[in-house]
């Protein structure tokens, strides 16, 4: 009987934990779709280029396009379990996972570093963080960490909404 009085109100706060994940990884989903469209902006050495988000596969996945001089990269975020995830298809020919955390006011999305598919080594090349800010809804910032050999080489990336 003791048992029971104890397990009950522990499983309620599990499942209270789940479902309060569950809705902070939705809400910061449905900021990721309201990306949808075409941004232009300015890397940190000044060069223009274009991303294009698209929310696409039935409104279970946002895929954005970076178009930049001399190279395309895609990267897909979703939800998985409770979580939102995203996959970058680099430039590096590899594919990290990254999962995101969000800030206490909802607009920024840190996504760590998980696993990768075509990884060599832990020490080879690949996007290892990701930092999504959106300032409002027509500007928005992407700082994104590449790491290799221990080495971290950071872009920050400005942009506008498309008129």
């Amino acid at each position: 009987m003791k048992k029971s009085r104890i397990a009950l109100p522990l499983l309620v706060v599990l499942f209270s934990i789940a479902a309060a994940a569950q809705s902070d990884a939705g809400a910061s989903f449905n900021k990721i779709k309201s990306l949808d469209g075409a941004w232009v902006g300015k890397n940190s050495k000044g060069q223009s280029f274009e991303v294009t988000f698209r929310t696409t596969s039935g409104g279970s996945a946002v895929m954005s396009e970076i178009q930049a001089p001399g190279e395309n990269m895609i990267t897909m975020f979703h939800l998985d379990r409770g979580r939102l995830l995203m996959t970058h298809y680099c430039a590096a020919g590899n594919q990290p996972r990254m999962q995101a955390k969000t800030s206490s006011d909802g607009n920024t999305l840190t996504f760590e570093f998980l696993d990768a598919t075509n990884l060599d080594s832990p020490a080879a090349g690949h996007m290892h963080r990701m930092v999504l800010t959106m300032t409002d809804q027509n500007h928005h910032t992407e700082d994104w960490t590449f790491l290799q050999d221990g080495k971290e080489m950071k872009e920050h990336f400005e942009l506008q909404r498309k008129s």
